[in-house]
């Protein structure tokens, strides 16, 4: 039996509205971002003052210092192109827009970042490039030296950590579950017996094994290549639940034939904390592209950003708002 709309759910499901728009994701399906916090600046004025401080002194650093100190800058700057990976469908991060174009929360902060590199180098008219791929696309694109930078939905983990690096965090999430609105399951321990798709050779993909086999979950996991064909199968009945980042799964769900036939599982599968993904060993570069961070973190941007991609699902959770205060960075 289909069950009612309930928002908030302490376990369980959180179904999606029919009439969810398809640019951003409905506005019940998590609980996470929902924590209620005062209506003021994510990041405490007093942080802009030492914004601007922080402005004035990093302008200092010449930027002949700054690209000998870097490869990755000095290359940028020879070019005068920066090549940049990022995803085309992780709605509401990183996607292809209607206007053939890079959008999304992760690009915003991307274009802030090459803003940055450019002053730097001293380029303002700085030539950027966009390279769409998967999660293994992209990280290879960096690691092999085609891409100078990753602007997504990236989970930094260790493991990666031994091919690329990464920026201070932009985003935390947690990864979940999608279901049909009519199914028994309500939890991780419920779908024993039943067929989870997964996208391969993602973070999700691996605390999804390691999740069931700790709880002793005997499912059936189905590596897929996309987040669209994840859905696909959900809606035809060909797997049980579809998991995810929750923000990314209710992004596809907005998106899909009937929102209000799937549901978004409360019970969180893992932790996410996403980052840029940069070349190893250039710390000048990496530090580039966290003064970005900071400033935009510093003087409130951050809350345009989040308002203008997010702001539908309710205020930034008490951890995400804890991200931006602690990687807002002194000079």
């Amino acid at each position: 039996m289909k069950r009612e709309a309930a928002p908030l759910l302490p376990i369980g499901r959180h179904p999606f509205s029919s009439n969810a728009e398809p640019a951003l994701p409905a506005s019940r399906a998590r609980a996470a971002l929902h924590i209620s916090l005062p209506r003021k600046p994510i990041v405490k004025k007093l942080f802009v003052g030492i914004a601007v401080a922080a402005g004035l002194i990093a302008g200092a650093v010449t930027q002949a210092t700054a690209q000998s100190a870097s490869p990755t800058l000095s290359r940028i700057k020879a070019a005068k192109v920066i090549n940049v990976a990022f995803s085309g469908d992780s709605l509401p991060f990183s996607f292809v827009g209607s206007d053939n174009q890079p959008q999304g929360y992760s690009i915003d902060l991307c274009k802030r970042v090459i803003a940055q590199i450019g002053r730097a180098i001293g380029e303002s008219n700085l030539k950027v490039n966009w390279m769409v791929g998967g999660v293994a696309e992209r990280l290879q694109m960096v690691k092999s030296g085609r891409a100078d930078l990753e602007c997504a939905n990236t989970t930094q983990t260790l493991v990666r950590l031994n091919d690329v690096d990464f920026s201070g965090l932009i985003f935390v999430d947690g990864g979940g579950f999608l279901v049909k609105n009519d199914s028994p399951v309500n939890r991780i321990t419920e779908l024993g017996g039943k067929k989870i798709a997964v996208i391969r050779n993602t973070t999700t993909e691996q605390r999804l094994k390691d999740t069931l086999a700790r709880r002793q979950v005997n499912a059936t996991v189905v590596p897929i290549a996309e987040a669209t064909e994840g859905v696909a199968m959900l809606e035809s009945g060909s797997v049980d639940a579809y998991a995810g980042d929750k923000i990314k799964l209710v992004g596809l769900a907005a998106q899909a034939k009937d929102p209000a036939k799937l549901a978004l599982l409360a019970e969180d599968l893992s932790f996410e904390p996403y980052g840029f993904a940069l070349p190893r060993n250039d710390s000048a570069y990496r530090l580039e592209v966290n003064r970005a961070l900071t400033q935009v973190y510093m003087t409130g941007e951050i809350e345009k950003i989040f308002g203008a991609w997010l702001g539908k699902l309710g205020r930034p959770s008490s951890l995400l708002a804890a991200m931006y205060l602690l990687y807002s960075i002194p000079d």
